[in-house]
């Protein structure tokens, strides 16, 4: 579904050309792959190998919390019906989410974990479900309680206070984790930077003193930053996915009809100058839309630019820009 990072695990330094600076990458393990981190040292007094071990923190401290595949985790715990105390990124979390829920009409629904079970693509092993069984998921699905509302009671949330199933971040988590570690290096000073956690975040210029550029799956095409802040995400339908009885199920659930999605797009690359959780999020609204709905979606918002990939109705595969979508062959 998502761009892979690069696979190491070491500490590098970088000595980039034309005085702009010294550049250090960062690499490792997480959220079941790896992450890397390269930025530009002037200016920034912390040392690399301290950096390093605050990206680590922060994100042990995001998989400890709201990882759905650890099982130890914040969430997971949350999701078996144990009484949990929420922390910082789990109320900022669920009031991202909550947002995109109303925001999207329902398309992004982090509550319907279920849904995503009962197709295969969850947490958990599921049979083919009956379309009694997605009636039933759909109508139980739905982030119907503002942040506000979540009834914490002496600091402990209790599942079956909640009028709602599972919790299930996949469509913004990696996004989620890229801001954060951004965030982190904005505030010991870095200016120029890329974060590859699955999504990426880019601001400034690469070791060479140019705009960083990111290759894009399934075209011969390469997205150019041109020099400020951004994050760009690719969702698609072209690798989870299965056949039964001669007909495609691809990964992405509409939660609102509780099926999946049937159209002919089958990626969706977002640029957003919000946030990687933002350009997350919306890469995924835009492969429930399909071709149409997302290029509504992509041309609507100033603060955003996309390439959408899919087949006509010959099967031939056609690439479709934004006027800003900036590429190079």
């Amino acid at each position: 579904m998502r761009k892979m990072a690069i696979l190491a695990a070491l500490l590098l330094l970088l000595s980039c050309s034309g005085g702009k600076g010294r550049y250090v990458q960062i690499t490792g393990y997480a959220q079941g792959g790896t992450y890397t981190v390269k930025y530009n040292t002037r200016g920034v007094a912390v040392p690399a190998d301290a950096v390093k071990d605050s990206i680590e923190a922060i994100l042990t401290g995001i998989d400890t919390t709201l990882s759905g595949y650890n099982k130890k985790s914040v969430l997971s715990r949350f999701n078996a019906g144990e009484k949990v105390r929420p922390n910082a990124l789990f109320m900022e979390m669920y009031a991202m989410g909550y947002e995109l829920w109303q925001r999207s009409g329902g398309a992004l629904d982090f509550a319907s974990g279920p849904l995503y079970d009962a197709w295969g693509f969850g947490f958990r092993n599921s049979d083919f479900p009956s379309a009694q069984e997605i009636e039933t998921l759909r109508k139980s699905c739905g982030m119907r309680l503002l942040p506000a509302e979540l009834p914490v009671r002496d600091g402990v949330l209790d599942p079956a206070d909640l009028g709602f199933p599972r919790l299930n971040y996949n469509a913004v988590a990696q996004g989620y984790s890229c801001d954060m570690v951004a965030r982190y290096l904005y505030s010991v000073g870095v200016k120029d930077m890329l974060v590859d956690i699955g999504e990426i975040w880019c601001d400034g210029l690469n070791p060479s003193g140019q705009p960083w550029a990111v290759g894009i799956d399934r075209i011969e095409s390469v997205w150019v930053s041109q020099g400020g802040p951004k994050a760009i995400v690719t969702s698609g339908n072209y690798r989870q996915f299965y056949i039964r009885d001669g007909r495609k199920y691809a990964h992405t659930i509409d939660p609102v009809t509780g099926y999946p999605v049937t159209h002919n797009l089958l990626s969706a690359t977002v640029v957003s100058s919000v946030s990687s959780a933002d350009a997350d999020a919306l890469a995924t609204w835009c492969m429930v839309l399909g071709v149409s709905g997302a290029k509504d979606l992509i041309l609507g918002n100033s603060s955003l630019e996309g390439c959408l990939v899919y087949e006509d109705g010959d099967g031939a595969l056609r690439t479709w820009y934004s006027p800003g979508f900036t590429v190079r062959n």
